[in-house]
């Protein structure tokens, strides 16, 4: 029995650095509720989301909003069948880099928990899985281009906002409707985390569907415009720049680190980033593909969809609930930095939500001021696509997954980290 005993102990001496997915047991106790009260019941049904379907609503919901109105101007740009292939592309490497981030963050969160960290009262986010994995050097790399991503999409949802509402109301000048609808948007202020995003991902998901199917039937119906081209792609700047716009389109998993770990067992990730990416798809190619083909090359002055489509009841309704979605997202973007604040100041522990609220209110007032002195949103996108998007959630998690798992003994734990080497 000595001898056995030794030879575990030798054995765990020389595991390797890298572990198996562990139980995350603290996560499973939160959405573990018995409480048999109306009002208990409720709120659970309500608020306090941890399923994989509450990740699947969450990442199927954040990866398109406002720029589902902007990607038929983007195939006027690329053409149609550019248009196709590139969200198509843009959608697998999406989905893939996702992958290579959730097994990060169960790397990371493994290792920490062997440790014995206690991450009850502690949002794990993705500069604290690369500084963990990889030092600090990446982690303020990763920290810098997050968040300057996740600002100016913030920044971009509210001045869209502003230009939908415009479409309904023009009574006011839409920098007057990004005072208003910043204001509004200032209250998710006081959505703790993405665990508490259940109904909002179901509700914007539902929105973005019916958005996303009324361009497609309102541009079949109205049928082709006289005189309709497709001339596209006539340039190369403009090809590029559409390019950028459906990159930035499938760039959501800024936040997936956040999203896993509101979930009550992260482990179920795995594919639910490619399982919400298809059913997108189902979304942005039709829509995208019937406008385009209704409008042609008009979309190419004119960057939002709605504006081509003859005002009814039908164009409100969309308008009113893109507008919704929009302050959905706006949260999802902002959550993080919110985090990152509240680290900042010392607050992220802290259980009383009024002076979490309070401490956050400093993050929403330079997105605010940058949305109304940059009330366009279209050249926006396409920086963001660009310069940000590409490193955040395409570059940056491919290198630190082949670097964390370059060793041969990591790669045998991990069984697809060869394959990670050839595809890049």
């Amino acid at each position: 029995m000595a001898s056995e005993a030794a030879n575990g102990s030798l054995a765990n001496e020389k595991a390797p650095e890298t572990v198996g997915v562990g139980r995350y047991v603290e996560m499973e106790q939160d959405g573990g509720d018995s409480s048999t009260g109306v009002k208990s019941r409720l709120s659970g049904l309500l608020w306090h989301g941890g399923s994989a379907y509450d990740a699947w609503f969450s990442c199927a919901s954040n990866q398109v909003a406002q720029v589902l109105l902007t990607l038929p101007y983007s195939f006027s740009q690329l053409g149609m069948v550019s248009g196709i292939l590139f969200q198509l592309f843009y959608g697998l490497m999406g989905s893939w880099t996702a992958y290579l981030i959730s097994v990060l963050y169960v790397e990371y969160r493994t290792r920490k928990e062997r440790e014995k960290a206690d991450f009850r009262n502690h949002v794990i986010q993705w500069f604290e899985v690369l500084d963990g994995l990889l030092g600090k050097h990446w982690r303020n790399v990763g920290l810098a281009f997050n968040c300057t991503f996740l600002l100016f999409g913030s920044v971009i949802q509210l001045i869209a906002c502003a230009s939908n509402i415009y479409y309904i109301n023009d009574k006011l000048d839409k920098r007057t409707w990004t005072y208003i609808f910043g204001a509004c948007c200032a209250t998710t202020v006081f959505i703790p985390s993405f665990h508490n995003y259940r109904i909002w991902s179901f509700l914007g998901l539902v929105m973005t569907t019916y958005t996303a199917w009324y361009l497609a039937i309102a541009s079949l119906i109205h049928g082709q415009v006289d005189g309709v081209k497709h001339s596209g792609p006539t340039k190369m700047v403009l090809y590029f720049t559409g390019a950028t716009n459906i990159l930035y389109t499938f760039g959501g998993h800024a936040v997936t680190v956040e999203i896993m770990h509101a979930m009550w067992r992260p482990q179920k990730f795995k594919a639910i980033y490619l399982l919400a990416t298809l059913y997108v798809l189902t979304l942005t190619l039709p829509s995208a593909a019937s406008v385009y083909w209704a409008f042609g090359d008009e979309l190419l002055t004119h960057s939002n969809a709605l504006a081509l489509l003859p005002r009814t009841a039908f164009r409100d309704a969309a308008v009113v609930l893109m507008l919704v979605h929009q302050f959905i997202t706006f949260g999802f973007a902002c959550t993080p930095l919110y985090f990152v604040w509240e680290k900042l100041v010392g607050l992220h522990d802290c259980r009383s939500l009024c002076k979490r609220a309070a401490a956050r209110l400093p993050v929403v007032v330079p997105i605010w001021f940058l949305a109304i002195i940059f009330p366009f949103f279209g050249p926006i996108n396409s920086a963001v696509g660009s310069l940000l998007v590409s490193f955040t959630v395409y570059i940056i998690p491919a290198l630190a997954h082949m670097i964390t798992f370059r060793s041969a003994t990591a790669r045998e734990v991990w069984p697809y980290g060869t394959l990670v080497w050839i595809v890049f």
